[in-house]
């Protein structure tokens, strides 16, 4: 007989748990909204379908590639792959071409506009450092440190080094940690030049993967319990008691402070209570007719909002733009929704002037949307201190900061420990 599982929470981490034990185990899945996908899936909102945030992913997401086609997602045909490129309107402009690495990173750099042969040497300087020493650093500085150690002048931090690791860690680069960015630069900039590519979604993020999932467990027999919130996740005896019910083991694949509510204090460590978050907002703007930007991700260095996304070009959504603030401090954006709706507008037309009023707009804001990426951070790995209890999430131990790769690595890592300690058992 397999063994009875349960998975509680069906995010990113939690959907790719249950992907890789679905052959193996008699699964359950309990998520306590009425779809998955956690903090990447579509909402409905006003009417409108939208995502509950934009993600940028990247060629080097072999996990997320891998689970995609095991579900019948096609990751080439619903991302749009672009060769690595940084385009502000007011910064910097940098395409590299589709050559070897690290010869497309080269060129890339000599060719861009609005650095000065200074600034890429500087840049060059840094990058060669990190590469030298097999994209390592000593101890866990922050980034801003490691780059004053380096002698980056401000025109490269304020238009490359702050909104890379904004995007990346989504943490300012004064409380940022280098080794994490790091393990980011070494899987992008640091291997083939595929794996730097930018993937950016030509659908809703349920489309992507959630929904797959979902169909391809349901077709592998696993019982799917959307809309049903756990109460409670106990030790009983050798396995695990899901709000009263028997299961051999269970993931709990919630965020941390979800998790805190879920299990005994006792079997926790401590790491899961003293993880701090920092938010992300999204604003949308529709139009009434296509925002056509010079590109599909176009970013600002002085202004409210980093990133614009044309989801018109990208998704066939008609009119609409994205625009992504990472980890703004509470002071510097405007005090309301509607003056922050106007300060977006005021960035977008600093890109395409003739941009009328939107017909409709929407603030988003995910309060704690990642863990904030700090150095000496302390992690928690998958094991709790109980058996058949395990953690899967993007904030778990491993090297890469809160992004959709490190939440399906994460529950990779806890399916696997799972049917390890399933199979010392039956032993």
């Amino acid at each position: 007989m397999k063994p009875k599982v349960a998975i509680v929470g069906a995010g990113w981490a939690g959907l790719a748990a249950a992907v890789e034990l679905a052959p193996h185990v008699e699964l359950t899945v309990f998520e306590a909204g009425r779809q998955p996908g956690g903090r990447a899936r579509r909402v409905r909102d006003d009417g409108r379908v939208i995502d509950n945030g934009q993600h940028i992913l990247l060629g080097a997401y072999e996990t997320c590639w891998r689970l995609m086609r095991r579900v019948g997602a096609d990751p080439e045909s619903m991302l749009l792959r672009l060769p690595l490129a940084w385009i502000q309107a007011d910064g910097v402009t940098m395409r590299c071409p589709r050559w070897p690495a690290p010869w497309h990173l080269l060129a890339g750099l000599l060719t861009a506009r609005g650095l000065s042969w200074r600034d890429k040497g500087q840049l060059l300087r840094a990058l060669g450092r990190l590469s030298l020493a097999g994209w390592r650093v000593d101890g866990d500085p922050t980034v801003a440190a490691w780059l004053a150690a380096t002698r980056q002048g401000e025109a490269v931090l304020r238009a490359f080094w702050r909104p890379l690791v904004l995007s990346a860690l989504n943490t300012p680069p004064e409380r940022a940690s280098m080794r994490i960015l790091a393990t980011v630069l070494r899987d992008s900039l640091g291997a083939t030049r595929a794996a730097s590519d930018m993937m950016l979604p030509r659908c809703d993020l349920s489309a992507l993967f959630p929904d797959p999932a979902m169909t391809w467990l349901a077709e592998q027999g696993a019982t799917l319990r959307l809309g049903c919130r756990v109460a409670a996740v106990t030790p009983a005896g050798p396995g695990v008691q899901v709000d009263g019910q028997y299961f051999d083991a269970a993931i709990v694949a919630c965020a941390p402070y979800h998790a805190t509510r879920l299990l005994p204090a006792e079997i926790l460590p401590p790491a899961v209570k003293n993880l701090s978050f920092l938010p992300i907002y999204t604003v949308y703007l529709c139009f009434a007719r296509a925002p056509a930007l010079p590109a599909p991700m176009m970013g600002l260095s002085r202004g409210v909002v980093d990133w614009f996304f044309d989801r018109d070009a990208l998704c066939g959504e008609p009119g609409m733009l994205a625009a992504v603030i990472s980890a703004p401090e509470p002071d510097t954006l405007p005090v309301d929704d509607a003056a922050l709706v106007a300060a977006v507008l005021a960035d977008a037309r600093r890109i395409v002037p003739a941009l009328p009023e939107p017909v409709w707009a929407r603030v988003l804001v995910e309060r704690r949307a990642t863990f904030a990426a700090t150095p000496g951070l302390d992690r928690p790995g998958v094991r709790l201190g109980a058996p058949a209890l395990f953690l899967a999430g993007d904030w778990g131990d491993g090297e890469y900061p809160a992004t959709l790769e490190g939440a399906v690595r994460s529950g990779v890592a806890a399916a696997h420990a799972l049917l390890q300690d399933t199979t010392q058992t039956k032993r």
